[in-house]
């Protein structure tokens, strides 16, 4: 696992990273590590820090690692790995090893749990948490995505640190 520190404002297109591409969420939980695929989410900069933006419902797995833990790291990951991004998305970490089942690897740097298959590994710290909620839609149409009214809560973390993979990786 190779990776050199990039500035975060040298990262390329979020709206591709997290839309197109996928995340993986990544936390540990004492000795179990889990990650989960998301595909919502923003980076930008808030409070005159650059940060991510992301969204768990509360019934996943990641969702009390992201409660518990106050460090994350967000991983990008090749389209070769695409299937490995879909097992992390649909299977849980509370019946399985999503990790090993897909075929990636967890390593750590700078104290936090990272996807080492990664072209691109963010380390975030948690600044703020925030439920949505029914009446916070201006928009009602989008209510359709929680038939169930598993609204998600939003976790703004600072990016500390942001690595590529090195060349010839």
């Amino acid at each position: 696992m190779s990776f050199k520190e990039v500035s975060p404002y040298e990262l390329e297109n979020a709206l591709k990273l997290i839309g197109k591409d996928w995340m993986l969420i990544t936390a540990r939980d004492g000795e179990r590590t889990n990650a989960m695929t998301a595909s919502w989410g923003c980076m930008g900069v808030l409070w005159n820090r650059p940060v991510a933006v992301g969204f768990i419902r509360p019934q996943r797995y990641t969702f009390g690692l992201a409660e518990t833990e106050d460090r994350v790291s967000l991983a990008f990951l090749d389209e070769q790995y695409r299937g490995a991004l879909n097992i992390c998305g649909t299977k849980s970490g509370r019946d399985c090893d999503k990790l090993m089942l897909a075929g990636l690897c967890a390593k750590e740097m700078d104290g936090v749990p990272v996807i080492s298959e990664a072209r691109l590994v963010l380390i975030c710290k948690k600044l703020y948490v925030g439920d949505l909620c029914e009446s916070g839609f201006i928009d009602k149409s989008l209510l359709s995505n929680y038939k169930n009214g598993d609204y998600h809560r939003m976790y703004v973390w600072e990016i500390e640190r942001a690595y590529t993979k090195n060349d010839g990786e």
